[in-house]
C-alpha cells in the first residue's frame, strides 16, 4: 500500500480527496496544513491553528502543521513534504477540482520526485458537492468573499438545501472553487469523533468574512460524552 501525504487545509475538497485516496488504497501517513506566521489561521479560511489540530485528532490521522510565509510559501512547502519523505512516502493527495488548478500540485510532486493525486480533478463540481453530502459529510461555511456572499452564509451547513439555493447564483461556483467561499469540515466517514462549534462570531476583514471559531468541543461518534 502507497504512503501518500493529504494538502490538508481542513476544508471539504481536500477531505473528500482525503477520503477518496483512502478508498483508492492509498495509506495516509500525514496531512500536511500551512498556517499563516501572522494570525496563525488557514490562509484564506481564516479557521485558527487549534482547530485543525483538533480535526486531525478527531480523524486520528498525524498532522505536520508549519507556519509560511505568503512570499516563501512554496519554498516552505516543499520543504515540509520533503522532512517526511525518508518515512517511505511516495505520493501527495490534492483536493483541486479544475485541471488549471493543478499545476502547483504537479510541479511541487515533480521536483520531489512523488506522485501527484488528483481524485477530483475533472469532475463536475456540482457531482462532487452531491457526492460529499451524499457519503454522510459535515461542513460548515468560514469564509466567504463579502461582496458575493453575505454575513447569513457564515455558519450555514453545506447540505442539499445549500446545493440547491447556491446552484441558482450564477455568480458563484458551487464548489467555491474561485474562492468565494471555504469550509470546514466537522464529521464524516473519515472522522472518528465529531467536532461540535459551541461558541463562534462573525467579522468582516479586507473584502472577506470569517466565522471566527472561539469554542469547540470533540464528542465521540453516537455519544454525548465532551472532550474538552
Amino acid at each position: 500500500m502507497k504512503k501518500v501525504i493529504v494538502s490538508w487545509s481542513g476544508g471539504k475538497d481536500s477531505c473528500l480527496a482525503c477520503y477518496k485516496a483512502i478508498k483508492m488504497g492509498y495509506n495516509v501517513s500525514y496531512l500536511l496544513n500551512t498556517i499563516s506566521n501572522e494570525y496563525k489561521r488557514v490562509r484564506f479560511h481564516g479557521t485558527k491553528d487549534t482547530i485543525i489540530q483538533k480535526q486531525a485528532h478527531a480523524i486520528d490521522i498525524p498532522l505536520l502543521q508549519i507556519e509560511t510565509n505568503a512570499d516563501s510559501y512554496e519554498k516552505e512547502f516543499k520543504e515540509a513534504v520533503r522532512s517526511v519523505l525518508s518515512e517511505g512516502i511516495e505520493g501527495m493527495v490534492f483536493g483541486d477540482i479544475f485541471l488549471h488548478m493543478r499545476e502547483f500540485a504537479d510541479k511541487i510532486c515533480n521536483e520531489l520526485g512523488i506522485q501527484s493525486i488528483e481524485p477530483l480533478c475533472g469532475y463536475n463540481p456540482e457531482e462532487i458537492l452531491q457526492d460529499f453530502i451524499d457519503l454522510g459529510f459535515k461542513s460548515v461555511i468560514v469564509a466567504t468573499q463579502a461582496n458575493l456572499l453575505g454575513k447569513g452564509w457564515l455558519g450555514r451547513k453545506l447540505d442539499k438545501s445549500f446545493l440547491k439555493y447556491i446552484k441558482r447564483l450564477k455568480s458563484v461556483d458551487v464548489c467555491g472553487e474561485n474562492g468565494e467561499f471555504h469550509s470546514l469540515v466537522i464529521d464524516g466517514p473519515i472522522f472518528k469523533q465529531r467536532i461540535n462549534i459551541t461558541k463562534s462570531h462573525k467579522i468582516l476583514r479586507e473584502g472577506y468574512r470569517f466565522l471566527d471559531i472561539q469554542g469547540y468541543q470533540l464528542i465521540p461518534k453516537n455519544e454525548g460524552v465532551v472532550i474538552n
